[in-house]
């Protein structure tokens, strides 16, 4: 790696240190159905989201509020105090496609169908309004 990769690395890797996360990786769903989710929590007050979630009747809504329950305590444990009500927000969320699992399924007259078993990675960022 070259110096300047380095030092770039280096950077970011100290900016994350001020910054409250959480991160799901290899979640064996696809990131299109895993979208729709993260989309609906975005921006939200940590509480709120944490309800919808729990109400939510996809399957991914689990594992997401599972992840910004760690995010929670993350933030709780680097600022030695608990979260007050309204105080944090979900500052960024996002989902990106991750490894693929390529199957093959038997097809009529000798030929072999493709099945492409999809994960995703979710990163989740929690912080306060005045903060951020």
């Amino acid at each position: 790696m070259g110096a300047r990769k380095r030092l770039a690395a280096l950077a970011r890797k100290e900016a994350l240190k001020t910054q409250y996360f959480a991160k799901l990786q290899n979640c064996p769903s696809s990131p299109r159905k895993m979208r729709y989710v993260v989309d609906l929590i975005r921006g939200m007050e940590v509480n709120r989201a944490l309800g919808t979630l729990r109400f939510n009747k996809k399957h991914a809504a689990q594992d997401l509020e599972k992840l910004l329950c760690s995010a929670i305590a993350n933030w709780e444990q680097k600022n030695g105090r608990k979260a007050e009500e309204g105080e944090l927000f979900v500052t960024r969320i996002y989902c990106d496609g991750a490894s693929t699992l390529k199957r093959m399924r038997p097809a009529p007259q000798g030929r072999g169908y493709r099945i492409r078993k999809r994960s995703n990675h979710v990163a989740i960022f929690v912080g306060t309004k005045t903060n951020d």
